[in-house]
């Protein structure tokens, strides 16, 4: 009877954990079945023989520093990440943020709309008690205004203050580029020129949502108890006085974080000009790859602008790591800068290595980190067991 007991939780126990991993499942499952198309589309017209030689002979230097670029982008995001909670007073270590940054690339990488990455940070921030605080937020994965009752903290400011910074520069990238860079802007990308100004318009809108709940809490809690007024009339939310509670409580433990950057400006800017430095990197990366191929004839902010109008016209789109399309508009507007095989080529190797390499070295990490605290949380029941 025992063993049938035991059998039963076991498969129960099984049972909870697929389900729980179904999500996860099918983003990975989408996420390879994007990489296969991906990866088809690019052999359907090319003599992949070729495309392996002419790889094959881009200088390994460059071929390294453009790794090296590719680590420092994620890299960056951890330092910053590191760098605002310590203002905060939280003296948590550098290392600990960048595997925060590398989990969220993953986890973003595999997700539609990089949906996945934030919620995994505050997780594995919450594992180690970083200023935990019950507060209710915005299930946004869902695309539907439900909440989630989650663990956040004085990290969630900080990763959403991370988020403001990323798509702010992005957005004022881009008006750059229109104001001074339009009409080589509009000969290089043709026929996407739609899709950058939609990826720039979305962009512009999510900042100022974010700024709207970080600087203007009470407006953020009339509109989010609007929706949820709204849900519960056509039935799609019930009537609760506890998430009306914890929304309340949300507002104001959110403010005080809020306006302990707002009264430090200097570390604020700190953060977006290392910002600029974390987005310019990754740009610069397909540059590195031109000069690998010892090509001339096209300036180092001409790569860079082309290289980040890609960015910004696939940043929010609902696919995982915006792939296919990321693909197809680089062969399309990089066509005049790497001639014949050498298109491919680059394309591979940027496309490589500021996604595909930096996907597998966060996933790698990703599974060191989960096997590690799998074997801390067997050990300290076995401790505390010992010590009774």
């Amino acid at each position: 009877m025992k063993e049938n007991l035991s059998s039963s939780s076991v498969w129960s126990s099984i049972g909870q954990k697929l389900h729980k991993n179904k999500k996860n499942l099918i983003s990975v499952l989408l996420f390879l079945l994007l990489a296969a198309l991906t990866f088809s589309a690019i052999c359907k017209g090319n003599d992949m023989t070729e495309v392996a030689k002419a790889v094959r002979k881009m200088d390994a230097w460059y071929l390294f520093g453009a790794m090296g670029l590719g680590i420092f982008f994620v890299s960056a995001e951890g330092l910053m990440i590191c760098y605002l909670l310590r203002a905060l007073g939280n003296p948590v270590a550098a290392g600990r943020c960048i595997k925060y940054s590398f989990i969220g690339f993953f986890y973003s990488g595999i997700t539609p709309s990089a949906t996945g990455g934030q919620p995994m940070q505050i997780y594995y921030m919450k594992k180690q008690n970083i200023d935990i605080l019950d507060l209710c937020i915005f299930d946004y994965t869902k695309y539907i205004f439900l909440y989630g009752i989650l663990k956040i903290s004085e990290s969630t400011v900080v990763l959403m203050t991370v988020a403001v910074l990323y798509k702010f520069v992005l957005v004022v990238i881009g008006l750059f580029m229109l104001l001074f860079g339009y009409h080589p802007l509009k000969n290089y990308l043709g026929s996407y020129m739609w899709l950058f100004y939609l990826g720039l318009l979305l962009n512009t809108v999510l900042v100022i949502f974010l700024l709207i709940v970080m600087f203007g809490p009470k407006l953020f809690h009339n509109i989010v108890t609007g929706v949820e007024r709204f849900c519960v009339r056509i039935h799609l939310l019930k009537y609760s006085e506890e998430r009306i509670g914890k929304l309340s409580g949300f507002v104001e433990k959110y403010r005080e974080t809020v306006q302990f950057f707002a009264g430090h400006k200097g570390k604020i800017v700190a953060a977006t000009l290392f910002t600029v430095l974390q987005r310019c990197s990754v740009f610069f990366l397909t540059y590195l790859v031109y000069l690998g191929f010892h090509l001339k004839g096209t300036d180092v902010l001409t790569v860079m602008m082309l290289q980040a109008s890609v960015y910004i016209a696939v940043d929010m789109l609902p696919l995982p790591g915006a792939q296919g399309i990321t693909e197809l508009m680089y062969k399309s507007i990089f066509a005049g800068v790497f001639p014949g095989t050498y298109l491919t080529a680059s394309m591979c190797v940027s496309r490589g290595i500021n996604f595909y390499f930096l996907l597998i070295t966060s996933a790698i990490l990703t599974v060191i980190v989960y096997i590690f605290e799998q074997k801390c949380s067997r050990k300290k029941p076995a401790e505390t067991a010992e010590y009774n």
